[in-house]
């Protein structure tokens, strides 16, 4: 693949999270609240994550293993903080689960697939087709790298603790619905989705890359309309609490 190449890939997948994006907001993504049958087999929801998460594990590795650029610090930087983040959502997150619900398997197809193609994304773009020179050792403390690593922890740590959160609402062998609070779910309904997006608008900004552009705008087209649709739900289940705390959909103050 040449660089000319790349740059088409690019524009494609591009392309396509803005078909996926406005497709997202008539069609729900069958897992987790929006789970159906309608979507085909499925497997228990553990496992569902390992598969669909593991693969740009693998693949960022191997991109970086079998690079001239394996010892270039900076962008083994770039490797480490990428890796920490796919291995807690292959091998950390999957486990912390509670129950055990269902996941069609056509949505880890997919999921897998392009979790593949953004390894390609980024892992091309780091140690491949970058020019060599594009992240000299002072890079470590540009402006660039400094702000996307802030906010690409602070993303962290909001998807992390909102997840918590999240799987903390019920106490075994309850079934009962409730209204996420704490944390960021104080001004957004979707605050696990907010905080990963954020992550990775900060990757972006710290490799300075449209790799990384591409792949912010892929997760903002595939979660910014399911926390529109979860926000529509929590709406009519807990109107009250609603309308009291007038909490966002998905981008604190904004939306």
């Amino acid at each position: 693949m040449t660089i000319d190449t790349f740059h088409i890939f690019l524009l494609v997948m591009a392309a396509i999270a803005v078909i996926v994006f406005a497709a997202l907001y008539f069609v729900d993504a069958g897992y987790g609240k929006f789970y159906r049958t309608s979507w085909g087999p499925s497997l228990d929801n553990h496992l569902g994550w390992f598969l669909m998460e593991v693969p740009v594990f693998i693949a960022m590795l191997l991109l970086w293993w079998f690079s001239d650029r394996r010892a270039d610090p900076v962008r083994l930087v770039f490797l480490i903080l990428f890796e920490a983040h796919y291995f807690h959502r292959s091998f950390i997150f999957p486990q912390q689960l509670r129950g055990h619900s269902r996941m069609p398997w056509s949505i880890v197809a997919m999921g897998a697939l392009f979790n593949t193609l953004n390894a390609f994304m980024q892992g091309g773009w780091l140690f491949y087709f970058s020019p060599a020179d594009y992240y000299p050792s002072s890079w470590l403390v540009s402006l660039p790298f400094l702000a996307g690593t802030a906010l690409f922890f602070a993303g962290m740590y909001i998807n992390i603790q909102s997840d918590g959160i999240i799987r903390n609402l019920r106490q075994p062998g309850d079934t009962a619905h409730y209204l996420p609070q704490g944390g960021m779910f104080r001004y957004v309904t979707s605050a696990n989705y907010f905080g990963e997006w954020l992550e990775w608008t900060g990757f972006a900004i710290l490799t300075w890359s449209w790799a990384g552009a591409v792949f912010s705008l892929w997760t903002f087209a595939n979660l910014c309309p399911r926390a529109a649709r979860i926000y529509d739900l929590y709406a009519q289940e807990f109107p009250e609490q609603m309308e009291e705390r007038k909490p966002k959909r998905f981008i604190p103050f904004i939306y």
